[in-house]
């Protein structure tokens, strides 16, 4: 027996107001099932005595300290720019915003 019914996914497509047909409701029931089944595998596997964990292997950050090295003044790095404004790169504005 399926976990969810035709009339279940009619419903949820008329929340997300989609306009299905007759022949993607059943689809997409079957789908569904499929779906609601894995889970309820993954869910038959959580034990109790396994702690939650974010990723399979232990992964830990790797931090240097900060230190100061030499490096471009701001004036060589604008160098080869196309254009500069307020000592900063000009860039073409976009996506039609406001000056």
């Amino acid at each position: 027996m399926s976990a969810i019914t035709r009339d279940e996914v009619a419903h949820l497509a008329r929340l997300a107001r989609l306009a299905l047909a007759d022949e993607e409701l059943d689809h997409f029931a079957a789908q569904l099932d499929v779906i609601i089944g894995a889970v309820a595998r993954v869910a038959e596997v959580a034990a109790d005595d396994i702690p939650p964990s974010s990723h399979a292997l232990p992964i830990t950050n790797v931090y240097r300290p900060d230190e100061v090295r030499p490096s471009l003044t701001p004036e060589q790095a604008l160098s080869g720019a196309p254009a500069v404004e307020d000592g900063r790169f000009r860039v073409p504005r976009i996506l039609g915003e406001e000056a």
